[in-house]
């Protein structure tokens, strides 16, 4: 399947823009590198969602989307079935959106499923740099942010659900998602960046910790993939210990983009990925 044979386009032809900002989202990746993908699969998987820049990048016709974090695949499963349903509840935040009225919802725990996609949504786009943190007993702890927009000209909520309807979405392990993938199959693979050294090799992911001994779990699981003929793009750390782990697995193509996780502009600056291409031929330039 020539994924670009079948566009899906938002509202007066528009790229299909992310309505969730996540934490190592790849939306640069998609603009700054767009020759990185293969030109044609069968199939896209992707085990870490996150805010599914790539997956709405290149609109495929069959997918499986996964993610550890069961509250965020029930968000995308909310937008698949009523979208409506999650912007109605998300016209209300907006109307009600003040710093008295997000603490409140922060602390609320709401029971529809569309009502808590709105809320996640919510709390996204207003909360501090749109990072998603819950405490020990799982609630959300983020401060409120400077940005007071819950509704965005970006949002095309109906082509979303149009697109998301196309995917299989699953709260899983990456590891379980992984062992479906066979030829044909296009695996983007983008995991948190633990680095064998990094926190005594861990890191947070969402409520969870991703150890350097699932980023060995994660490189045999996708060297599984790629001997069964899927092709694979993984990015992660541009580091040594990385580099080490996935010799001689793939293409390797050094990545530079600008950061803009530091609060104060002045302390941000251009950083190193690592990609590596397995089983296709890569189109891009470093």
């Amino acid at each position: 399947m020539d994924f670009g044979e079948q566009p899906v386009h938002g509202r007066q032809g528009q790229i299909v823009v992310p309505f969730l900002k996540w934490a190592g989202g790849k939306r640069w990746l998609t603009t700054q590198q767009p020759d990185l993908f293969p030109r044609s699969f069968d199939r896209y998987i992707e085990p870490f969602l996150g805010s599914g820049a790539v997956y709405f990048h290149l609109k495929p016709s069959i997918a499986i989307l996964s993610d550890a974090n069961a509250e965020l695949i029930s968000t995308y499963v909310a937008m698949q079935q009523d979208w409506r349903k999650v912007r109605n509840a998300l016209l209300r935040h907006s109307r009600n959106h003040s710093e008295e009225y997000y603490y409140e919802e922060r602390s609320r725990k709401r029971r529809s499923p569309y009502e808590r996609a709105a809320q996640l949504i919510y709390l996204n786009r207003t909360c501090w740099n749109g990072l998603y943190r819950v405490n020990r007993q799982g609630q959300f702890n983020v401060p409120k942010g400077t940005k007071t927009s819950v509704l965005l000209e970006s949002d095309d909520f109906g082509t979303v659900s149009k697109l998301l309807k196309r995917a299989e979405l699953r709260p899983s392990d990456f590891e379980a998602t992984l062992k479906q993938a066979g030829p044909g199959d296009f695996l983007f693979v983008d995991p948190p960046y633990v680095t064998r050294h990094n926190l005594n090799g861990f890191v947070k992911y969402n409520d969870k910790i991703f150890s350097w001994s699932d980023q060995e779990r994660l490189r045999l699981a996708l060297g599984a993939a790629a001997d069964r003929g899927a092709m694979i793009l993984v990015t992660n750390a541009e580091h040594h210990s990385v580099r080490t782990l996935y010799s001689g697995f793939g293409k390797e193509i050094i990545l530079s983009r600008s950061s803009v996780l530091a609060a104060d502009s002045e302390n941000r600056g251009s950083v190193t990925e690592l990609a590596i291409a397995v089983n296709y031929e890569v189109r891009c330039r470093p």
